[in-house]
C-alpha cells in the first residue's frame, strides 16, 4: 500500500528547489570552466542559482495568474465544484491544482484564499480552515479576509473562543477599515458565546468609538443587553 505523500512546508519546498538548482548550475559551470577563466567559480554558482530560482518563481507566478483568471468565472457564479476541481475538457485548471502546483507564488497564495472560500461555502469547514491558515498574503485586506475566514470556520465548528480571537485579528489587520466593524462585532458575539463578558464590553466600546455610524455598532446594543441579562 502506497504511503500518502508528506506535505512539504514552504521552507522545505524553497530549500528543495534551491538545492536542485544549485547542482544544475554547478554541472553547467563544470562543463564550461575553461571558458570562464579566472572568475570566481563559487560566486558565479551562487549568483546564478539565486537568479535562476527567482526567475523560475516569476514564471510560475505568471502561469498561476493565467490559470486563476480562467477559473474565476466559476467562483464568481458560485459554482464551487468546478471552481475547485477545474474543467479538464475545457483545459481549465481548478483552484486545488493551482494551489498544489503554484502555492508558493504570490498568485498561488491568493488562490488559497479562494479555495478556502469554496470549501467553506460547501460546509467543509475543516478543509477550508487548512487553506485559510496556510494563506500568506502581503495585501492587508486579503490577509484580514483570511483571518476572518479562519474565525468563521472556528465559529461554525463551535470553537467560539478561537473564533473571537481570529475575528479580533482580522479587525486589526484591516487597516483600510473595509470590514473592521463587522469583525469587531463578530469577535464580541463569539466572546459572549464563550462566556468572556469583560472582553465583550471592551470590544463594544472600541466598536462604538471607532465606527459610530456602522450598522454593526447599532446591532451591538443587543449584545450589551445579553451581558446584563
Amino acid at each position: 500500500m502506497l504511503k500518502p505523500k508528506k506535505r512539504l512546508s514552504k521552507k522545505e519546498i524553497k530549500k528543495d528547489k534551491l538545492v536542485t538548482t544549485y547542482f544544475e548550475m554547478q554541472n553547467w559551470f563544470e562543463a564550461n570552466r575553461k571558458r570562464l577563466g579566472s572568475i570566481s567559480f563559487g560566486a558565479l554558482i551562487a549568483v546564478a542559482a539565486v537568479w535562476f530560482y527567482f526567475n523560475n518563481l516569476s514564471s510560475q507566478n505568471l502561469n498561476a495568474t493565467a490559470d486563476l483568471g480562467k477559473v474565476m468565472s466559476y467562483y464568481d457564479e458560485g459554482r464551487y465544484e468546478p471552481a475547485i476541481n477545474g474543467v479538464p475538457q475545457a483545459n481549465i485548471r481548478g483552484l486545488q491544482q493551482i494551489v498544489d502546483d503554484y502555492g508558493s507564488t504570490r498568485t498561488g497564495e491568493i488562490a488559497k484564499l479562494y479555495l478556502a472560500n469554496c470549501y467553506f461555502a460547501q460546509g467543509n469547514y475543516e478543509k477550508a480552515l487548512v487553506y485559510y491558515r496556510d494563506a500568506d498574503i502581503a495585501d492587508h485586506s486579503l490577509d484580514a479576509a483570511a483571518s476572518a475566514g479562519t474565525a468563521a470556520c472556528y465559529e461554525a465548528m463551535g470553537n467560539h473562543a478561537e473564533a473571537a480571537r481570529y475575528f479580533e485579528e482580522a479587525a486589526k489587520k484591516d487597516t483600510r477599515n473595509y470590514h473592521s466593524a463587522e469583525n469587531l462585532y463578530h469577535a464580541a458575539k463569539n466572546h459572549v458565546l464563550a462566556g468572556n463578558k469583560e472582553k465583550v464590553s471592551e470590544l463594544l466600546k472600541r466598536l462604538a468609538k471607532d465606527h459610530p455610524t456602522s450598522p454593526y455598532t447599532r446591532e451591538s446594543e443587543r449584545l450589551k443587553a445579553s451581558i446584563v441579562s
